[in-house]
């Protein structure tokens, strides 16, 4: 039998929202109006599950991204998701979202650098492999043009999220590649399917975003992941 999960994304000023039957997405929603999770979440949710002749009842778990990102983009996904989940009686997963926004990558690269913006010269990233396994920490950067230096230098990367165009203002290595997006609920597919199997359910009582809000202010701005 495919499983069915309903995959939430809020972390940025996006909304997004899809629902998989087994690998295939079967419908997805999107809006990128900025403040706008609030108001249009819960009628997306309806909207994938009626498009995909789903029931509450026919869903295996839920999806959300847990962060970094947006302290109220966060809160918002997390609170209808586990709401969600009490009705409804499903198990929840929780989504890294640097983890998500690596898997939209495309093209061939020796590493992916995932960033959520921050404030100011600050964003929130880690670094993953050619193939999306992270290889180190999620931590708090302030961007100049020697962060990641030991990642260019090493081979080709591609720097993807919400925060590349500070970065690509300071960087003109030659191995850097920069793709702006905001992290999508159609990109949670193979992270959530992976941690369905696996059984990583999370504590809906007490399960809360990850801000990585403690990291920002120690952070040199040499830092690299």
């Amino acid at each position: 039998m495919s499983e069915k999960i309903l995959m939430i994304e809020t972390s940025t000023e996006c909304c997004s929202v899809a629902v998989c039957d087994g690998p295939r997405i079967v419908a997805s929603r999107i809006d990128e109006t900025p403040r706008q999770q609030s108001a249009m979440l819960v009628p997306y949710i309806v909207d994938v599950l009626q498009e995909a002749g789903f029931r509450g009842e026919d869903l295996d778990a839920v999806a959300v991204s847990e962060g970094p990102g947006s302290y109220t983009g966060l809160r918002v996904g997390v609170s209808t998701a586990k709401g969600y989940c009490f009705g409804a009686g499903k198990p929840l997963l929780g989504i890294d979202t640097l983890q998500i926004l690596a898997q939209q990558a495309e093209g061939s690269f020796d590493r992916i650098v995932a960033m959520i913006d921050a404030r100011r010269m600050e964003v929130y990233a880690a670094v993953f492999d050619g193939t999306c396994r992270k290889t180190g920490p999620t931590q708090a950067v302030i961007l100049d043009g020697d962060s990641f230096r030991e990642e260019l230098e090493a081979g080709t990367v591609l720097f993807i999220g919400t925060g590349v165009q500070k970065f690509q203002a300071v960087c003109n290595h030659p191995n850097a590649s920069f793709r702006e997006c905001p992290p999508l609920a159609t990109a949670m597919l193979s992270p959530a399917l992976a941690a369905l199997q696996k059984k990583e359910f999370k504590d809906i009582a007490y399960f809360e975003p990850f801000y990585l809000k403690e990291f920002v202010a120690g952070v040199s701005k040499h830092s690299v992941l």
